[in-house]
């Protein structure tokens, strides 16, 4: 079926330069380079070695714009099929839980390639005001529910959001969210070769992703060509998440009432560990708040663009701190802060 001009207007606009070529990157799509954000030593009283992965510096201000391109580079694969003749009809829209970040970072990213708009299903009780004007004027059709009162599965989002013949991406397994989304970051990540990394725990895919990505390299001769690191030394390295169970927590994406789609449970990470694809203290943690405060105020001072939820590995760093031997190679994720870009 042939495409209508628009249509292929879009689809030669959608550029994907490589899969994996670290000389031919295919993020931020304005202007791709690997690594794509910045590492830069950071001081932590008592420690020598702390290195800050700074993903505030993308679009709209968080790691979720690589979430957002993916989700751009899915739609590529939509007019694809479309145009060889596998699917009929318009384009399936896609359905998403948001409180604000995720749906910011897509939308923008939507209305450059003018995809369909996205459809946000969201509790007005945790998104606030400003991310829920936010991500109405960037164009997304938004759909408010109680998602306190249980876990929801993909079907129940796709009607709450109208959405019944389109696509639930909070929750597709199809997606590949825990080695796609964030393979370029989770390369970068483990590229700087650190025998701690503390990383924030929302969703999780973030964290599932580098710890896949993590195993792929340290059990596998056959390396993929963005692989930098240190092998011997990744598969003693401890990735610890940091997540929260308190609903009044300032890191609000770090909580959720229903985290139904997390692959992650203690069996997953015991695997890992007793296999060897990373150190024996990884696992993921609840932060408590007064760390996380003491962790804001360090990133203040050190003019570290964050918002508490992205900042929530310095607070679990700050929290075992005894724990950890204070010369060896730390490497914060700060996830960032979100931001409307100003186009």
């Amino acid at each position: 079926m042939a495409l209508s001009a628009k249509e292929e207007k879009v689809l030669k606009s959608i550029v994907v330069a490589s899969e994996n070529d670290p000389n031919n990157p295919e993020f931020p799509p304005e202007n791709p380079k690997f690594p794509a954000t910045p590492t830069y030593k950071i001081d932590v009283p008592g420690f020598s070695n702390v290195w800050l992965k700074d993903e505030s510096v993308n679009l709209t201000g968080t790691h979720k714009d690589r979430m957002a391109w993916e989700m751009v580079v899915t739609y590529r694969n939509f007019l694809l099929s479309k145009k060889s003749g596998q699917i009929k009809g318009g384009l399936p829209r896609m359905s998403i839980i948001s409180f604000g970040s995720t749906a910011i970072a897509i939308q923008t990213q939507f209305n450059k390639y003018n995809l369909p708009p996205l459809k946000v299903l969201t509790d007005s009780d945790f998104i606030g005001k400003e991310n829920l004007n936010a991500i109405k004027q960037l164009g997304c059709e938004t759909y408010e529910t109680d998602l306190s009162k249980k876990p929801l599965s993909w079907r129940e989002i796709l009607i709450l959001t109208h959405n019944q013949d389109g696509i639930d991406i909070t929750s597709s397994e199809a997606l590949d969210p825990t080695t796609r989304f964030y393979d370029w970051l989770s390369y970068e990540i483990i590229n700087n070769s650190p025998d701690y990394c503390f990383i924030p725990f929302g969703t999780g895919n973030l964290f599932e992703n580098v710890l896949n990505i993590n195993k792929k390299e340290v059990s596998t001769k056959t390396r993929d060509p963005r692989f930098k690191g240190k092998a011997n030394i990744l598969r003693k390295c401890n990735f610890l998440g940091a997540t929260s169970s308190n609903p009044r927590t300032k890191a609000l994406k770090l909580y959720s009432p229903h985290l139904p789609f997390v692959h992650y449970d203690e069996q997953w990470i015991r695997l890992y560990r007793y296999a060897g694809f990373c150190g024996p203290e990884s696992n993921v943690h609840l932060i408590r708040e007064n760390y996380l405060d003491k962790a804001i105020d360090l990133a203040e001072k050190q003019n570290i663009n964050c918002e508490p939820s992205g900042i929530g590995g310095l607070a679990l760093m700050l929290q075992v701190k005894d724990k950890l031997p204070k010369n060896k190679k730390m490497l914060i994720v700060n996830t960032g802060k979100t931001k409307i870009p100003d186009n």
